[in-house]
């Protein structure tokens, strides 16, 4: 088996700070990078993320703000924005070993350029190896121990099988894959999703349009995928099916409340980025390239770039002709 003893994770979030948590679980030696070095003494001087609060980080994680420091790792995952993920990738490539495992830990496509997360990897960093995680499960789950499943996809498969061996634990459960594409369609796709599926539950429109919304999206997602490659099992599993599931129905989701907070005609709450406002027109941008029909998507985007109304919207999907189910 390759050894993976150690982990650095670029970000310190509450995403990145639980994944420096689940990695330390799994007995790696950890370091967790913050952009900030005041933010990095604080919290090595409290072991608490402000993002966290009640999660402790255990006193064995090295947390810094040297770049250099965390790039000395056999595994280095970027928890980042999706859409800063290039400018952590291009700050650590001259910092990083030749073929070390680089792990896209965002959901989302890169605007301008329709670039997926490991596509960005490998574009900033040739000589890294480019994997992604994704799949059902949320940052206070993780940091505090509770029972998790994810995806982690890596072309390689023994790659993708050795790194699960690395970063999983009891209640810390990755499955590999190598179907890269599927994962990251699923990752993005869902978060657009979410906002539509908050904006059903914020203006009340009951649980069977939220049914209909989340299977009718799921759908979309799924052409989406075939048409990009993607395997069947793959959006059927947890980085999709699974992920848009509980991203349509939890509060903790921050593309949901997003979405609800739209529905209510209130606004959002920016302090707690939701991806899936990003996303939203590159991946209609995307479908379009691929020929595939997104209605619930478009309509998403169309609402977030002040095109159409809510209402509008709502009803333009509702008086849309009657088909064949997909």
């Amino acid at each position: 088996m390759v050894s993976f003893n150690s982990v650095a994770v670029i970000g310190a979030g509450a995403y990145g700070t639980a994944l420096a948590s689940a990695a330390r679980r799994a007995g790696r030696d950890v370091t967790l990078y913050a952009r900030s070095a005041d933010g990095a003494a604080q919290m090595k001087a409290t072991r608490q993320n402000p993002r966290l609060p009640g999660v402790s980080l255990d006193g064995s994680i090295d947390i810094t703000a040297d770049m250099a420091a965390a790039a000395r790792a056999d595994i280095v995952l970027i928890a980042t924005p999706a859409q800063s993920l290039r400018q952590a990738a291009i700050a650590l490539t001259p910092l990083l070993k030749p073929k070390t495992p680089v792990v896209a830990c965002a959901k989302g496509i890169e605007r301008g350029t329709h670039r997926f997360m490991t596509e960005v990897i490998a574009e900033a960093i040739p000589g890294a190896i480019p994997a992604i995680l994704s799949g059902p499960n949320f940052a206070d789950d993780v940091a505090r121990g509770l029972p998790t499943a994810v995806t982690l996809a890596a072309r390689d498969e023994g790659l993708a099988s050795h790194l699960v061996q690395a970063l999983g634990s009891s209640t810390f459960r990755p499955y590999h894959s190598t179907d890269v594409r599927g994962v990251e369609i699923g990752g993005a796709a869902k978060n657009v999703l979410a906002i539509a599926a908050g904006i059903v539950v914020g203006r009340q429109l009951g649980a069977s349009a939220l049914a209909a919304l989340t299977t009718r999206g799921f759908s979309e997602l799924a052409r989406l995928g075939r048409a990009c490659g993607a395997r069947s099992e793959t959006l059927a599993g947890l980085s999709g099916l699974g992920d848009l599931i509980l991203s349509c129905s939890s509060p903790q989701s921050r593309n949901f409340a997003f979405g609800i907070a739209l529905g209510r005609g209130e606004a959002p709450d920016r302090s707690k980025l939701a991806e899936g406002e990003f996303t939203a027109p590159v991946l209609i941008e995307l479908a379009a390239s691929q020929n595939v029909d997104m209605p619930v998507s478009k309509a998403v985007a169309a609402i977030l770039g002040g095109k159409v109304t809510i209402d509008a919207a709502i009803e333009g999907l509702l008086t849309r002709p009657f088909k064949a189910e997909e």
